[in-house]
């Protein structure tokens, strides 16, 4: 079985869209846009872009893909029109590594990463010798080392973006306050809080620790001209089609930004 038959056999429920082709050739206007997302948080707020959409005159069908199933490669065959799911370096990555031709048609939310800590309001209070906990993970420690910049606790090599590339311990320059380093998987850093003396916590396990960024958080990244804002993918040859503006209308909606602000108390954030 080759990758496209397996997305079609794992993914049997997606629908073609009435009338257009599936295949990546096909220019029609689908009738019918099928929109890849995880389950979870992706789910949840599809539901309710979804109902603004169709008051709009607009057909839109979330199909929840988990497991080995990737939503890029269903946007890139055909089998979906979008997804949503993923941040820009994610997708940069993917199409340099897998050939893909996908573009982001528009903003959707921020999860934040923040710094938290059981002993610390600020990072600027932690003491020389402190542990602070980052991921080990390429993308996840570039934005924890970000936020240390931006709050002037380390001091990156010139000229770095994180819009072109990736940050590691090799990149610091200079630490600014004597603190340690210290590089922890990120599934573990939120289990190891109390070990440390500050600790930087991907927003899904900080979520699950009862934790909330812009609540509990000693230091929160920035939204504006953030990388890692997610977006809503599509094939670049329909980055000018009137649906995608369509699609993402419906997104970036007041009855959108209303449910994630009401239903995530700040552990999701609205980006447009």
């Amino acid at each position: 079985m080759n990758k496209r038959d397996f997305l079609r056999t794992s993914a049997a429920f997606l629908l073609p869209a009435a009338g257009t082709a599936s295949g990546p050739a096909s220019a029609a206007a689908p009738s019918l846009i099928r929109v890849g997302v995880r389950g979870g948080v992706d789910e949840e707020i599809w539901e309710v872009v979804t109902k603004v959409a169709r008051e709009r005159g607009l057909s839109v069908k979330p199909v929840v893909l988990s497991g080995s199933v990737s939503p890029n490669e269903g946007v890139h065959n055909g089998d979906l029109e979008a997804n949503s799911f993923q941040h820009t370096p994610f997708l940069r990555d993917q199409n340099q590594q897998r050939g893909y031709q996908l573009v982001s048609a528009g903003d959707t939310y921020i999860s934040p990463i923040a710094f938290y800590s059981r002993k610390f309001k600020r990072l600027a209070d932690l003491p020389a010798g402190a542990r602070v906990g980052i991921p080990n993970d390429p993308s996840n420690q570039t934005r924890a080392l970000v936020v240390l910049r931006d709050q002037g606790v380390l001091d990156l090599k010139p000229g770095f973006d994180p819009f072109t590339g990736t940050a590691s311990l090799a990149d610091v320059t200079a630490l600014r306050q004597k603190v340690e380093l210290v590089e922890v998987a990120s599934v573990v850093l939120a289990r190891s809080l109390d070990d440390l003396a500050a600790a930087a916590i991907v927003n899904s396990f900080a979520y699950q620790a009862g934790l909330i960024a812009t609540r509990d958080g000693i230091a929160v990244e920035k939204r504006e001209r953030n990388p890692y804002v997610n977006i809503i993918a599509i094939r670049s040859r329909d980055k000018d089609a009137p649906w995608a503006r369509q699609l993402v209308a419906a997104y970036q909606s007041e009855p959108v930004r209303q449910f994630i602000q009401q239903k995530y108390q700040g552990s999701v954030i609205p980006a447009f």
